[in-house]
């Protein structure tokens, strides 16, 4: 704030009161009574400025005591917005002068938002008591000189400000450093009143009325408030009120020229006090001695003149000093406050990175430890791979031998079986499909078929489809899948399943219903029979099937019945059935791409019936190859019936079928989930535990059975595609008997001596019995020599394989 030097007031005192230096009490009297009746100052005059801060119960307090002291004028809210020295960042707290330029004005204009906001809260107060009011706000780094700045600038004759004394008698605390700076330097025009928790507690009473300067020397001499300046006799004023406050008599001198009145300073009482003193003394007596040599006297009156502006100036100096020591200081503060703040910061990122590296070492650890693990687990995987491929390559080595010795036998059995077959499933598809008019026959795979005129498929309108569903309601729905969602509905005079197809993964229309022309003419007694399609809503009509899906039986819905251990080998029978028609189908094969229990339905005599087959064909390759497609939908159910091979190549084939068909007949044996069943079956055969790992619920399994479908299990599940079986009518056949076999009697000759099961790899020993091929082996590489029946030394260890009683174990087995 620019400080301007004092001006010569005219206040009309005798030549008499100006020599002695001091106002009588009369006349100090009289000039506060012209002083008040003076004309108001006309920017300030009329409001009633309160200081308010951020402590919102002492402001509304202020604010409320103003309003019922002043009643009727307008208040007017002083705030002064001192800035944040500290910047919040990302790193913490740091000073302004160090931090991003675009950051610091972010946080000005928030700063400054928030005290806004407050301001209005307050004149929200105000004007709940009907008074008008306004604000005035400034922004500086010291709320004392800020409010010295408002009353330079608006002429503040009333000023309310909040003050703590130290008690109730006595001067102010240290700390209000507020109060005690507006004593000291608000312009005495103005007057301060003081006021704690709602109770009036002093008054600085203004001295002089706020006047405009005159041009003429005869005119009174008026000072503007720009033109006050805290001067030395204000000083000694501010300190005989502090000194009066706590007690003690002071006197204080105002030293004035060219007519500036004299005045004193008032305490509640009223009570004024002359200036006096030794020194005061001593000079008034010696301007009155010269007061007889004008020359002199104007000497020395100019001697003084220059002595009161050389200590004025030096009096702005000092305080010039004292503003830039106290911002060097709170420069220092702040860079300290940063220091702490950037030590925290650097101390906790020295822990961060401690723990973080204590993390990477432990991970480092178990990645060894998992790479060992890995490189055990491949070596195991070798090991096995090769035993694997040398058991096959000895079963294609007899299935050689035997092919010219079993031609004539085993065309006239498959003929024979297949006959009987094709009767029972022609006449069960003649129940099902009784009243259509269309014949049936059977084909030389043994999988029922259509001749001739078949039945077409229905094309549905999407009319149709949305009223039996509901237009595809949320009660309708039966089931969701990857592929789509399942509805159940009435249509074509029966109860229908209709599944809805993602029509963003489909490929385009005219291809859709290509393939929906291909699929419709399968007809299979374990594929879901397809009805009708609608290419406009991308759905597929069928049969619905009223006894759920077979994950509902071993799962969900039906624990309370569970099934039987031979309806589970049968319904494996009736899989590898279907299986075999969609494989074996021309001109190319049809790949399922999503077997699992949910496609498996059951009819009301609980035989199988696959469902979704040839829709891999409908989706785009991009799709079915996109890793996430799998994923969406039913993570946990789809991928462990997915084949690796095809997650790592993409390449959908019919070994990706065999995968799921191997996972799903562990299943069917264990009744548990697929995570982790490949890994437990393995272990439990390797340990010779694998009644350990059978489902209970199923009843009492044939262990023959179970070490079968165990067997043929780990076999489809092989990691390499080319390691696993093709599903073929042979196998189709050995499966349909399996459960069967169990229910006539074994011929004794059929057992193995060693592990008494029917033997599958019959050889000869030196001895002349006949063993199975791995229990003899393991034998003799156990170390024994001699034969395990009659305990006598062989002559050799060679062994040779039994073809005779191999070809009569299949016979009897493939016997119905």
């Amino acid at each position: 704030m620019e400080l301007l030097k004092p001006c010569h007031l005219h206040t009309g005192i005798s030549e008499r009161e100006h020599l002695s230096g001091l106002s009588s009490p009369e006349k100090f009297h009289c000039e506060l009574d012209r002083d008040s009746g003076s004309n108001e100052a006309p920017s300030g005059g009329k409001k009633v400025y309160v200081t308010v801060g951020k402590t919102v119960e002492k402001a509304l307090a202020l604010i409320q005591w103003s309003l019922e002291q002043f009643c009727g004028r307008e208040i007017c809210l002083v705030h002064v917005h001192q800035p944040s020295p500290l910047i919040p960042t990302l790193l913490g707290k740091m000073p302004a002068t160090r931090a991003i330029p675009e950051v610091v004005s972010a946080y000005r204009r928030q700063e400054r938002e928030e005290t806004k906001k407050l301001l209005h809260n307050y004149l929200t107060r105000c004007r709940a008591f009907k008074a008008r009011a306004s604000f005035i706000m400034v922004e500086a780094d010291q709320v004392q000189k800020g409010i010295v700045d408002i009353v330079n600038q608006y002429t503040v004759t009333t000023l309310i400000i909040g003050a703590v004394p130290e008690n109730s008698c006595t001067a102010f605390k240290k700390s209000s450093s507020k109060a005690n700076y507006a004593v000291k330097y608000v312009p005495p025009f103005c007057e301060i009143l003081f006021v704690y928790k709602g109770k009036h507690v002093w008054t600085r009473d203004a001295l002089e009325k706020p006047v405009i300067l005159a041009e003429s020397g005869n005119t009174a001499d008026m000072m503007s408030p720009e033109s006050v300046q805290p001067n030395h006799n204000l000083d000694i004023r501010h300190a005989g009120i502090e000194n009066w406050l706590q007690g003690q008599p002071v006197y204080s001198e105002l030293v004035a020229h060219n007519s500036t009145a004299r005045r004193c300073v008032t305490n509640h009482s009223g009570t004024f006090f002359s200036s006096t003193g030794s020194s005061n003394c001593s000079g008034s007596s010696a301007y009155i001695r010269d007061s007889s040599n004008p020359g002199v006297r104007i000497e020395e009156e100019n001697q003084n003149r220059q002595a009161e502006a050389s200590s004025s100036e030096e009096l702005m100096k000092h305080r010039r000093l004292e503003s830039e020591v106290l911002e060097v200081l709170n420069k220092v503060k702040a860079l300290e406050i940063a220091y702490l703040s950037e030590s925290k910061t650097r101390r906790e990122a020295e822990d961060t990175l401690k723990s973080t590296i204590q993390e990477q070492e432990k991970l480092l650890k178990e990645r060894e430890e998992i790479e060992r693990e890995l490189q055990r687990t491949m070596r195991n995987v070798a090991l096995l791979d090769n035993r694997a491929q040398e058991a096959n390559r000895r079963r294609e080595e007899v299935v050689e031998e035997l092919h010219t010795a079993q031609a004539n036998i085993a065309t006239l059995q498959l003929e024979t079986q297949r006959i009987k077959r094709h009767k029972m499933e022609a006449a069960d598809c003649l129940d099902r499909w009784r009243g259509r008019g269309q014949a049936r026959t059977v084909n030389c795979n043994g999988h029922v078929g259509l001749h001739g005129d078949f039945r077409e498929l229905v094309e549905l309108s999407s009319s149709e489809v949305q009223s039996a569903t509901c237009d595809f309601s949320e009660s309708f729905k039966i089931g969701q899948g990857v592929f789509g969602c399942v509805y159940k509905g009435e249509m074509l005079g029966r109860t229908v399943a209709i599944k809805k197809l993602h029509h963003h993964n489909m490929q385009g229309q005219f291809e859709f219903q290509q393939e929906i022309q291909v699929l419709g003419k399968l007809r299979h007694p374990h594929l879901v029979t397809l009805l009708g399609a609608c290419s406009e809503t991308w759905s597929l009509v069928s049969e619905y099937l009223p006894n759920g899906s077979l994950q509902d039986q071993l799962f969900q819905k039906f624990k309370s019945c569970p099934l039987s251990w031979k309806d589970r080998v049968r319904i494996i029978a009736e899989f590898s059935s279907a299986l075999c028609y969609l494989h074996s189908s021309k001109p190319e094969k049809i790949v399922h791409g999503a077997l699992k229990p949910e496609n498996i339905l059951l009819d009301s005599k609980l035989r199988c019936k696959i469902c979704d087959f040839g829709i891999s064909r409908l989706i785009s390759n991009q799709t079915l190859r996109s890793p996430s497609f799998r994923q969406v939908g039913e993570p946990n159910n789809l991928l462990p019936h997915t084949d690796p091979e095809f997650c790592r190549t993409g390449k959908l084939t019919s070994k990706s079928d065999v995968y799921a068909f191997g996972v799903i007949i562990l299943q069917l044996i264990t009744g548990r989930h697929p995570a982790g069943l490949i890994y437990e079956v393995r272990r439990a055969v390797s340990s010779g535990k694998m009644d350990n790992i059978v489902d209970l619920s199923a009843g009492e399994w044939s262990m023959t059975v179970v070490k079968r479908l165990v067997e043929l299990s780990l076999q489809c599940c092989e990691l390499q595609a080319r390691n696993r079986p093709e599903v073929t009518p042979a196998l189709v056949k050995e499966l349909e008997q399996l459960h069967t076999s169990e229910e006539r009697h074994v011929p004794n000759f059929f057992l193995c001596p060693i592990t008494q099961e029917i033997m599958h790899d019959p050889q000869i020993a030196a001895d002349g019995f006949t063993y199975e091929g791995e229990a003899i082996r393991g034998w003799l590489e156990n170390g024994h020599e001699t034969s395990p029946m009659i305990n006598l030394e062989l002559e050799n260890l060679h062994l040779t394989p039994n073809h005779a009683l191999r070809q009569a174990i299949q016979d009897w087995l493939c016997r119905p």
